[in-house]
């Protein structure tokens, strides 16, 4: 058993603990952390099971699962605190999902990678398609913004019509991302899939499939509870930690939701599969901009939330400068620590000009 299964397994004791602090009435800011502390585990076996009945089901079937659930915690906590109201933070949480994975998990994997291997190689071609659909994302995000910002008085249901419909196009666009990668030119990924078996080890025998759908639903489930919990105590929680809404969206959300992903990206880097490594990454960040953010604007109209994708203009700048900077950095299909060291410079600042920037 590897170092983080044993750490996962230890953050399991915390589903328990969050109960206690909710049903004890312990506090907001107990709940709040041993809460973000039991989802991390949980998101990790949701991914696990999602990779396993991907080898079940095949390739075609598998990707799209995997694509369906990628992201699925993150979903999960930003649909329950979209209900809540805290429409802030479910915007700034898809700001920070973005900016997280381009540059925090890449970073990490980049120098820790780098640090091991010196120089590593990767599909410099995967990296610029993936670069230009993140180009596409942060237009679309734009756009709505810069209306907003053009336009005076103009009318809470125009903005939502329109980033209703903007959101319609980019999951069209993550649909024919799909169609890409897994249909169209698939053999473009097979390097990354390949990377994903473990050398020197015999096939195992095929995943059981009631197991495996059942540990993801109970999974789901618990993630969705102990979201609940989070997100109910997450104002009181963050004011007494002298934290704002919006460096509580862009900075911890994110990373509760998607440490297990973080953890994964990290770790088959530090084993010479920066292919891998990227995927996880840039893939992550796909699927945000072009599907959860989307399916969150549509989900608005349904819950009766003025859900749009008019943003704060300095979180659409902290997405452009990360999608500027991973541009330039794996658009040469190699990487190193000082890259790797770069990115996290770049986070870092980042995450500090969050966390003075004022309530608006």
């Amino acid at each position: 058993m590897s170092t983080k299964d044993k750490i996962f397994i230890i953050l399991l004791g915390f589903i328990p603990v969050s109960i206690a602090a909710h049903s004890l009435g312990w506090g907001a800011t107990a709940i709040f952390l041993t809460a973000a502390c039991a989802i991390v585990p949980l998101a990790a076996w949701m991914g696990t099971a999602t990779e396993e009945l991907a080898v079940v089901v095949g390739p075609t079937v598998g990707g799209l699962l995997n694509a369906t659930f990628g992201n699925a915690t993150e979903l999960i906590i930003a649909l329950i605190a979209l209900q809540a109201g805290l429409l802030e933070v479910v915007k700034a949480s898809i700001t920070g999902s973005i900016i997280g994975n381009l540059l925090l998990v890449m970073g990490l994997s980049m120098l820790l990678g780098g640090l091991r291997f010196k120089e590593q190689n990767f599909q410099s071609v995967m990296a610029r398609l993936n670069a230009s659909a993140m180009t596409l994302a942060v237009i679309a995000i734009l756009i709505p913004t810069a209306v907003s910002a053009t336009s005076s008085g103009i009318e809470e249901n125009t903005m939502r019509t329109l980033s209703s419909a903007v959101a319609i196009v980019l999951i069209i666009v993550y649909g024919l991302t799909l169609l890409f990668s897994m249909k169209t030119h698939a053999y473009l990924c097979d390097v990354g899939e390949a990377e994903n078996e473990t050398e020197g080890e015999p096939e195992h025998e095929k995943p059981n499939v009631w197991l495996w759908t059942g540990v993801l639903l109970v999974c789901t489930l618990a993630v969705a509870y102990e979201s609940e919990m989070l997100v109910s105590s997450l104002e009181e929680a963050t004011e007494a930690l002298g934290l704002t809404p919006l460096f509580t969206g862009v900075i911890l959300v994110p990373i509760i939701g998607n440490a297990a992903e973080h953890a994964t990206a990290v770790t088959v880097a530090m084993k010479n599969k920066m292919d891998l490594s990227m995927a996880v990454a840039m893939g992550s960040s796909l699927q945000i901009a072009l599907f959860v953010a989307p399916v969150l604007v549509l989900a608005g109209w349904a819950f009766g939330q003025p859900m749009d994708l008019n943003f704060n203009p300095f979180e659409l700048v902290a997405v452009a400068v990360a999608v500027a900077i991973v541009n330039s950095v794996s658009s040469d299909g190699r990487s190193d620590w000082l890259e790797g060291a770069l990115l996290l410079a770049t986070y870092a600042v980042l995450g500090i000009a969050f966390f003075y920037h004022p309530i608006t």
